[in-house]
């Protein structure tokens, strides 16, 4: 996608792929033709690798930065996967080193011995500027830093914004009026929260629409960046034998969980302004079941797909507390571990009346012709019995039974992680003299079909293609508004009737009466399936 910035012309890739200098127009021109007829080729390639790159970590000292940003930049730039003139710039508070800096990383960034040297490159390639959130002074202290690095006639920027909700109009005004390049694009990478309800979330939307243009904006859900969501186009669309089936007439129910087995582990106090709703439910489930549930698109482009995206969830209704079931787990008397032998209350963090839900199970509708009547269940919920993210999409029963009641359903599972795989559950006569039936599976499983290819992280992806300039992975406002507007009117009542939360055990599937609402729902859970995924060898 092009930014406003591209209006002052630059170095672009023709059709051919070779670079021509040219003025504003001829430029953007040239880069929408190639996004909008052959978006899916330029994933990974379009940027220019001879034009400086900066990238600004704002917010360089805190967690997200040294767990998922650095790391991560770290391995793009071991991959040689970044344009070949880019440096890194990180900006906070604190009064760091930038070998301050590398320490603090270093733990998470999986360096080996023979990647030792190139290590040491990386970090020669950083940067690091103090200063205040709020202070106009030291943003422009920021860009005079910025400047030093864009020799030539191009260069482009792009900001991480891995900061708090409190300083981050402050540090986008202060970006806008100080920080924008003046040689080529900037590009905004916004993290979640994207507030907390509608009207924060409309707010938001509004004060960045006003300093930057849509265009500019990647508002970042890592787990657009998985394998398995983005394997979800392909499955969909590039396969006739399952294009056919997805509809109300073939599909009883789709279940999208997301399942951990630890519990907050002391770090309650953050999560219970939150709950599990707005942490996973409104963002990633709701971001899964779009891609599970839009109709085919025009094309690859990522408009085209943002589009369809949008109208599924402008068919969705707002959800109410009748459509749930909110859960908190409780100690394990017989856990293996303290993490397990303390229950949500037990955290010294969180507040002693907390109903704060760290689980919870939603049934939403959606209301046009090709999913009339199909629930789709989104189940997600912390220290449960195993950790898992998968898409199940189950089938109608067979028709016409002559097997006396024997036959499953079939589903066709997404395993999203851990252990990425795609199989469809099927039955089968069992090996053998009698003629008996049994639960069998169609089986990908990426680690051993795939044993010689490393899946890049999530992250990796998604920074990629900022510097790409595809946005097919990334947020846009209008659905980012529509996600909120299903779920506001729950997470108010919630917050001012404070309903109490269903007690489940730490470690268990979580709450019975979720398996209620399933079977309600017209899922169906045989507990007689195992999978048993093939090894590498």
């Amino acid at each position: 996608m092009a930014d406003s910035a591209n209006r002052n012309g630059g170095s672009v890739q023709n059709g051919s792929g070779h670079c021509e200098t040219l003025d504003g127009e001829e430029a953007l021109a040239i880069i929408r033709r190639n996004l909008k007829s052959n978006a899916m080729d330029y994933e990974g390639t379009h940027f220019d690798s001879n034009i400086p790159h900066v990238f600004v970590v704002l917010g360089a000292s805190g967690d997200l930065a040294k767990k998922k940003i650095y790391p991560t930049l770290w391995w793009l730039y071991r991959d040689n996967l970044l344009p070949t003139v880019t440096k890194f710039v990180g900006y906070a508070r604190s009064k760091l080193t930038v070998a301050d800096l590398k320490e603090k990383c270093r733990v998470y960034m999986k360096v080996t011995p023979d990647e030792q040297e190139k290590f040491e490159r990386f970090w020669t390639l950083n940067f690091y500027v103090a200063g205040d959130y709020d202070t106009r002074r030291d943003f422009e202290m920021l860009n005079q830093e910025l400047c030093k690095f864009e020799v030539g006639k191009m260069a482009n920027r792009l900001f991480y914004l891995a900061l708090p909700p409190s300083v981050f109009e402050s540090v986008t005004v202060h970006i806008r009026n100080t920080c924008m390049g003046l040689k080529g694009w900037s590009r905004i990478i916004v993290e979640k929260p994207f507030g907390r309800d509608a009207n924060s979330s409309n707010a938001l939307s509004s004060h960045l629409s006003k300093l930057f243009s849509e265009d500019q904006l990647y508002r970042i859900d890592h787990y657009l960046g998985k394998e398995m969501v983005q394997n979800l186009m392909t499955i969909r669309f590039g396969n006739q034998i399952f294009s056919p089936t997805w509809n109300r007439n073939n599909v009883a129910s789709v279940l999208i969980s997301f399942k951990e087995p630890f519990g907050t582990q002391g770090r309650g106090g953050y999560f219970d302004d939150f709950g599990i709703i707005r942490d996973v439910m409104q963002n990633h489930l709701l971001q899964i079941l779009s891609l599970v549930a839009m109709e085919k698109p025009a094309t690859c482009h990522p408009d085209d797909i943002r589009n369809e995206k949008v109208k599924v969830l402008k068919s969705i209704e707002s959800l109410t507390i009748d459509d749930v079931v909110l859960g908190q787990y409780v100690a394990n008397p017989n856990g293996k571990d303290d993490d397990s032998r303390m229950g949500y209350l037990d955290d010294p963090t969180v507040p002693n009346d907390s109903v704060t839900p760290t689980f919870a199970l939603a049934v939403l509708k959606i209301n046009n012709e090709r999913w009339d009547g199909v629930p789709f269940i989104l189940r997600c919920g912390k220290a449960l019995n195993e950790r898992k993210a998968e898409v199940r999409i189950q089938y109608q029963d067979v028709p016409g039974d002559i097997f006396d009641g024997k036959p499953k359903r079939n589903e066709l599972v997404i395993r999203v992680q851990p252990g990425e795989a795609l199989y469809v559950k099927m039955m089968t006569k069992s090996p053998g003299i009698t003629f008996d039936m049994e639960e069998t599976e169609l089986d990908l499983t990426y680690g051993h079909r795939y044993q010689d290819v490393k899946l890049p992280d999530a992250y990796e992806r998604l920074i990629l293609d900022v510097f790409c300039g595809s946005q097919m992975h990334f947020v846009r406002s209008d659905e980012l508004s529509e996600a909120w507007r299903i779920f506001t009117p729950l997470l108010h009542y919630i917050e001012q009737q404070r309903p109490e939360p269903i007690k489940y055990v730490h470690g268990s599937r979580g709450p019975k009466e979720a398996d209620r609402k399933c079977d309600e729902n017209n899922f169906k859970y045989y507990g007689s399936y195992k999978w048993r995924p093939r090894s590498k060898h």
